[in-house]
This record gives structure tokens, sequence and C-alpha cells, in this order.
């Protein structure tokens, strides 16, 4: 079976929390993606997101808020060890390690954008006028992106929008970057 084409998807952090800048610092410039608590985002992660997959990497509660750059899935969703950790903010004792409600990928920084990319240039881009992220009421913190939006966000981050995806899979789980679900 020929290899499945990368699917393209947009995640939201808090800059001050976990922003791209510190993705670029982690060890091989990769974490895992935990702490998401919406069952919608949840089965993105399960049932759509795999290795190779290209993440736009988004700022939420920054002034402003915006695409700081690209990341890529490198390990496809496995059971989020926060959830079972009482002394964790994102603790939820309905979760067990033999039946885990939430999930987690890994993802790796790939390529900070030269041009952040503000939320209101994407509201003005036209191609972008169905995308995600701009629907009022929308407070997922994993959409998917089409590719035609994906190659404007590109456009606009000043980047080529070529796939960049290509890294292994990492071999254990990495320490819990926080509040990002």
């Amino acid at each position: 079976m020929p290899p499945r084409a990368p699917r393209y998807w947009l995640l939201k952090s808090e800059a001050d929390c976990f922003g791209f800048d510190h993705l670029l610092a982690a060890p091989d410039r990769t974490t895992c993606w935990d702490g998401i608590r919406n069952y919608q985002a949840r089965n993105y992660m399960r049932d759509d997101m795999r290795p190779g997959d290209l993440v736009l990497y988004y700022h939420s509660n920054a002034e402003p808020p915006g695409v700081a750059g690209i990341a890529e899935v490198v390990r496809e969703a496995y059971p989020d060890h926060t959830a079972f950790d009482p002394e964790d903010p994102h603790f939820d004792p309905k979760s067990r390690p033999d039946e885990p409600t939430w999930l987690m990928v890994d993802v790796r920084a790939v390529e900070k954008f030269p041009r952040y990319v503000p939320l209101e240039a994407l509201r003005g881009a036209t191609g972008l006028e169905e995308m995600l992220i701009l629907r009022r009421g929308n407070r997922l913190s994993i959409t998917p992106v089409t590719a035609a939006e994906w190659k404007v966000v590109c456009a606009l981050g000043g980047v080529q929008p070529a796939a960049k995806a290509g890294a292994k899979a990492a071999a254990k789980p990495l320490p819990a970057a926080r509040a990002r679900g």
C-alpha cells in the first residue's frame, strides 16, 4: 500500500506557557502534546493524526494571537500520562491507565515562520474564509486544515508550503508540556 499523504492540522498553545520558541528549545525540538480534554480534539488525535502530518503552531492568548511556525507529528496517539497524576492540573480521576480516556501525540518543530501570521491576517486572507479557527465559537485546540489553507498560511508566514515531514517517531513519552488543552 502506498504511503498516505500528510494531513494538515492547527494546534493551539498559549505562547507564554509553551510557545513555538519553547518547542524549538525542547530536546530534539520535540514534546508530547498533552492536556487535551475535549473529546473531538482527542478523536482527531486518535483517529486521524499520524506521524508525518504537518502542523500550524498557533499561539492563543497572545497579543496578537497567530501562527508562529510549522511542526510535524512524530508519534501517533498514546495515553496521556497527565490524566493519571493527581498532582497534575490535567488530572482526570475517571481516566485509568488500563482504559485511558485521554490521549496525546508527539510533535517536533520544523520551521519558525520568518513572518508571524496574526489572527487578523488570517481573517483577511483570500482562501481562508472557511478555516475552522476563524469560525465564531470555535474553541478546539486541534483543528484540521485543508491543503489549500495550508498553502495560504505558509505563504503568509514567508515559507514555501512544501511538505517537510519525515522525522522518526519518538521512542518513549516525553516530559509533559503544560496547558495546551
